[in-house]
């Protein structure tokens, strides 16, 4: 642990204090507290448009040691409020890091503390759930901080998909002129769902979270992926009649995290807020066609209803965890979504076969229509 001269603090709304010291930027945030189980990708996961307004503490103790790389990263900036960590590396050991986290979370403004009983806070966190709270370093005031923290309005009702969205239309992988293809709602996607989906043989275009589906249907697309992304998916009223539209005109559909939950509510079924969520990359999922069971990457805090469940919408995976929906697909329509995020590839990587059976869906459209 190298030297830290300046102190920092969590403190959530409900009053627990954890005090430590700050390896990042000096100031104030508020957000949401989630703990992430990865045992590795510290990186993708700060980048990871879903982490917007959450504050990330990682269970795995010893973070940094990687350091960072530009090709590890899932968008252009972290997107998370905050970091908290058990204990920082300062010392860099690894033949792809080109700088040191520390340096990363300076450059990108930070507020980050480590020397925390992360597994006190993960306790806390599993048994009263997500929480408000308030992230300090540099000048402490614990009042002012449980003011902030209890101020936070949460996430609920929130509509974050339009904070991390791009900001106009860009093509992603070049093919050649005239060449078939897919398009991607930027919710807050991934770099590596677009990865994905260029290795395919369809030019990948990605679109503004608000696109309108006459402009989407204006690019001939083959198939349309709603991306993964942060916020209460109900808040996001604009996508749900956009994916109607989709759906009537029996375009092929793939929903992943944030844009399954919006394909679900409008299939006319409804979502709701979890208790802490599911975040991690080890995470039991089970197909129930096959009964295979598949370890998935898993970042949300809300979750379709099963109770709301219209009869043209089925489940096809669940959660071992706790029962809860993890895929579903229509049964009169070629479209379907997972909860989790199939291009994480957490060790396995047979969850990337979703994206072969979009493609299948894709092809099997063109062939009946």
């Amino acid at each position: 642990m190298g030297k830290c001269v300046n102190p920092g603090v969590l403190v959530l709304a409900d009053g627990l204090i954890f005090e430590g010291l700050s390896v990042g930027s000096l100031g104030a945030v508020c957000g949401e507290v989630v703990f992430n189980t990865a045992q590795t990708g510290y990186q993708e996961i700060l980048t990871d448009p879903s982490y917007a307004s959450q504050i990330i503490t990682f269970t795995q103790p010893h973070i940094g040691n990687v350091g960072v790389n530009a090709l590890d990263m899932e968008s252009e900036h972290v997107f998370a409020k905050g970091v908290i960590m058990r204990s920082f590396s300062d010392i860099t050991s690894n033949w792809r890091a080109q700088t040191s986290l520390k340096n990363f979370f300076e450059k990108q403004k930070l507020i980050a503390i480590s020397e925390i009983d992360t597994r006190a806070l993960t306790h806390h966190l599993r048994e009263k759930g997500s929480q408000s709270a308030c992230l300090m370093s540099g000048k402490i005031n614990i009042s002012e901080a449980l003011r902030l923290a209890k101020n936070f309005p949460g996430l609920e009702g929130k509509d974050l998909a339009k904070e991390v969205t791009t900001s106009k239309n860009y093509s992603w992988n070049k093919k050649e002129e005239g060449a078939p293809c897919i398009v991607v709602y930027d919710f807050g996607v991934k770099y590596s769902i677009l990865r994905m989906l260029s290795e395919s043989d369809y030019s990948v275009i990605v679109v503004p979270a608000t696109t309108s589906p006459e402009e989407v249907l204006s690019l001939h697309p083959k198939g349309i992926v709603l991306s993964n992304g942060p916020g209460d998916p109900a808040a996001c009223d604009y996508a749900i009649k956009a994916i109607k539209i989709f759906l009537k005109k029996q375009i092929p559909l793939m929903g992943i995290c944030l844009g399954h939950q919006l394909l679900a509510l409008a299939c006319g079924a409804q979502t709701k807020k979890m208790k802490r969520g599911h975040h991690g990359a080890n995470h039991p999922v089970q197909c129930l066609k096959t009964k295979c069971v598949f370890i998935s990457s898993q970042n949300h805090g809300f979750v379709v209803d099963e109770d709301s469940l219209p009869d043209n919408l089925y489940v096809t995976h669940r959660s071992l965890f706790d029962g809860t929906i993890a895929g579903i697909e229509r049964q009169d329509l070629p479209a379907f979504g997972f909860q989790g995020h199939p291009e994480s590839s957490p060790g396995p990587t047979e969850l990337n076969n979703l994206f072969d059976r979009f493609f299948s869906l894709i092809k099997t459209h063109a062939k009946t229509n």
